[in-house]
């Protein structure tokens, strides 16, 4: 069971870290939102973005080898996916690129709910925040 949540922790980890290629420039963002980001607010804005998903990221890939930081990380990685999750059904006509975010981003809830119920059940699991 161990490994299992390790394994769904990694995949949320890497999910997490993909974005961080954007702190690297506009052309990194535009390859991963199929948006230009022209206006240097939104540039400084975008590449925060992905240093802040970097961090989330692996915060997570910790957490899938060291059992008392999953439920903190598990509910961070919720926080974000879902947040998005919500913001992108709720203003809804995003491009290509960002659906494949969002595919990726429920990809994601599923590992961190999957990996929550397992963290659950585990004998060895104590609830720490």
């Amino acid at each position: 069971m161990n490994r299992t949540i390790a394994i769904l922790l990694g995949v949320v980890g890497v999910i997490h870290l993909l974005p961080l290629s954007g702190v690297l420039g506009t052309e990194r963002l535009l390859v991963l939102y199929g948006l230009p980001f022209d206006d240097p607010n939104l540039q400084i804005m975008m590449r925060h973005r992905a240093v802040l998903f970097g961090l989330l990221g692996a915060f997570l890939l910790l957490a899938a080898f060291r059992m008392e930081y999953r439920v903190l990380a598990i509910g961070g990685g919720l926080a974000a996916t879902v947040s998005f999750l919500w913001l992108a059904a709720s203003v809804g006509g995003y491009n290509a690129a960002l659906g494949r975010v969002v595919a990726a981003d429920v990809l994601a809830v599923a590992c961190l709910v999957a990996a929550l119920v397992l963290h659950l059940l585990s004998p060895r699991a104590t609830v720490t925040a």
